[in-house]
């Protein structure tokens, strides 16, 4: 399909364009102060410029604070009649650049305001919610009834269900809950058409191709996800038993894991950390050595028996066993909330100094030559490896066929704040994407592809591209949506 080329006729002026939003929208729900657009020009991939005052732009015409589906319809319509671009926003903790301006005629569309949670369903065993509503206020009220979602990642405390959704996001406890694809089961989303979307929860249904993975993991490159309704489970910590264990290296490590999944056995959690890593996780424990973590929950009989398998299969292995409450105890200080936040923000201004995680996956007969080798190329090629003040990784997400590695890079910043990116972030970025694409895995696994890993889109999906191509192509003919994610600007 080609795409309609832009006429003057449709190109309303800037301030004309924010009329008809504050018409559609309602003048307090279209944002036009100078610092939120600045602040909304980016999300936390530049968190080191952002946190000294620096926004070299785009930025977007104004921030829309939708009230519902119908004027996020609205909006999406005339912003595609007249070649306004639109970045979708929920709570905003994208870490790849999703959320950044590439152009000026841009509005970021905020659904954080639609944050009803329209029921909870404790027979059919789901909750439905608006894109608006955080993760934790979900969680809060499934437990009144005795529930979970399974969902827990590290950005809980601030997550919103939409974002969720469009990032393909995973959680802590994934290894026996899934990812956000496992745990949804109907959708609503908004296509740039203005049309209007549902997909019913069923268990299951063989008609035809799956369409809630168009929805899934788009990252606001194709539509605007508005509703969300998804599993639920029986919530019972009193069954928790946690382990931890030290042992000798990585392969090691990667290699109990495999044993403990394919042997049919599904923990909770399941991660492995590398010496580096693990030293700044559990420096009061580790001894310079890996760090085994599991957690088995469930039905009581589910749980003792998956706990004494974990036990009976490290046998195999050389290993040293942690204290468990020490695990438990970790587990408790593990999300990043505004705390936590604001204590990074000052760390960087005090004393210069960054960390990132770039995460991908393979199967199980790859992921430890990708470890190996990421680490022997930073080591050996990267110009300032001399300012890298840890350099490791860990496994957290494990699967019958392989599992997920978070190659984790903190570093002092010997420059200028606008050069922190290019000389650190990107150069390293880039070497853990290529090797992993070298060896058969892919380069993202949870954090969604961005801006930052969007060169790399057709390598990774190699002659299926076309297929992801079809999809922007039939639903976002003018380009509006979130130009840059997914797909690199000007490619086809």
């Amino acid at each position: 399909m080609n795409r309609k080329t832009e006429s003057t006729e449709d190109r309303m002026d800037e301030g004309a364009i924010i009329d008809r939003l504050r018409e559609i929208a309602g003048a307090e729900r279209v944002d036009t102060d100078e610092r939120l657009l600045r602040e909304a020009s980016v999300d936390r991939f530049k968190k080191y410029t952002a946190v000294h005052g620096i926004y070299d732009g785009p930025f977007p015409l104004a921030v829309v604070r939708a009230a519902d589906a119908g004027q996020v319809s609205e909006v999406l319509s005339f912003c595609a009649e007249h070649a306004v671009h639109v970045v979708p926003r929920t709570g905003g903790t994208g870490t790849e650049g999703g959320l950044e301006t590439t152009h000026e005629r841009t509005v970021v569309l905020d659904g954080s305001g639609m944050d009803e949670i329209v029921r909870v369903d404790p027979i059919d065993m789901q909750a439905t919610a608006q894109c608006g509503v955080p993760l934790a206020a979900l969680e809060e009220r499934v437990r009144e009834h005795g529930l979970t979602t399974g969902h827990s990642p590290q950005s809980k405390p601030l997550a919103q269900l939409g974002g969720l959704v469009a990032t393909r996001s995973i959680g802590q406890f994934s290894t026996l809950y899934g990812g956000i694809e496992d745990l949804v089961t109907g959708l609503e989303a908004v296509f740039p058409d203005g049309s209007i979307s549902r997909i019913k929860d069923v268990p299951r249904r063989a008609a035809g191709p799956d369409i809630r993975h168009v929805v899934i993991g788009n990252e606001g490159a194709l539509c605007f996800v508005t509703e969300v309704t998804v599993k639920l489970f029986r919530y019972q910590p009193e069954n928790h038993r946690f382990h931890g264990y030290l042992l000798d290296d990585v392969r090691t490590g990667i290699e109990l894991l495999r044993e403990i999944i394919t042997a049919g056995y599904r923990p909770s959690v399941a991660r492995v950390y590398s010496e580096q890593d693990a030293a700044q996780h559990f420096s009061h424990f580790a001894k310079g050595k890996c760090v085994a973590v599991l957690l088995a929950e469930g039905p009581a009989a589910i749980a003792e028996a998956t706990s004494t398998e974990i036990d009976r299969l490290v046998q195999r292995h050389e290993h040293e066993r942690v204290d468990p409450s020490l695990i438990r105890e970790w587990f408790g200080d593990l999300n990043w909330g505004p705390d936590k936040i604001r204590a990074e923000q000052e760390a960087m201004l005090a004393e210069g100094r960054l960390g990132y995680t770039t995460e991908i996956s393979a199967n199980w007969s790859a992921i430890a030559d990708i470890y190996d080798a990421v680490i022997d190329r930073i080591t050996r090629e990267y110009p300032h490896f001399e300012d890298l003040t840890t350099l490791g990784g860990h496994s957290s997400h494990s699967y019958q066929t392989g599992t997920n590695m978070y190659f984790v890079y903190d570093y002092r910043i010997n420059c200028e704040p606008r050069e922190e990116i290019r000389k650190y972030h990107l150069p390293l970025n880039a070497i853990i994407v290529e090797e992993t694409l070298a060896r058969g895995g892919s380069m993202v696994h949870h954090h969604g592809i961005g801006k930052y890993r969007a060169p790399w889109t057709e390598r990774e999906h190699g002659s299926a591209y076309p297929v992801l191509r079809g999809l922007k192509d039939a639903y976002d003919p003018r380009g509006i949506m979130n130009p840059g994610t997914v797909f690199p600007l000007g490619a086809r």
